[in-house]
């Protein structure tokens, strides 16, 4: 099994700062995909960025592109996520979830199989 741990989120004014941490623990796979996706109240889950933990590719969705950085620390076996300019619309439970990533594998496919408890970011405006 495979456990990962969010931290990091909070209530912060539009504009600022945060940095979400994943801290992941147990069972790891020789070559894995690593993500952040969030969800706001009344919508659904939607994919933030994601990173391919051997190689340190990043996949970030567009709509946060420019604002959000995905990076991993190996040696610590955590993952990021830096939300710059945060927006009142950025509010949302974000989640860190894993994956194998095998041949074939696209960054949203197959769907993770792994996921956090979720960390709360909540932009005042």
């Amino acid at each position: 099994q495979v456990q990962l741990v969010e931290s990091g989120g909070g209530l912060v004014q539009a504009g600022g700062s945060l940095r979400l941490s994943c801290a992941v623990s147990g069972r790891t796979f020789s070559n894995y995909a690593m993500g952040w996706f969030r969800q706001a109240p009344g919508k659904e889950r939607e994919f933030v960025a994601a990173v391919r933990w051997r190689s340190g590719s990043t996949y970030i969705a567009d709509f946060v592109k420019g604002r959000f950085t995905i990076s991993r620390d190996s040696a610590k076996n955590t993952l990021y996520l830096q939300i710059n300019s945060l927006k009142p619309e950025d509010t949302a439970v974000y989640y860190c979830a894993a994956r194998d990533w095998k041949s074939g594998s696209t960054w949203l496919v197959p769907p993770y199989d792994y996921w956090g408890q979720g960390t709360q970011v909540t932009v005042s405006s």
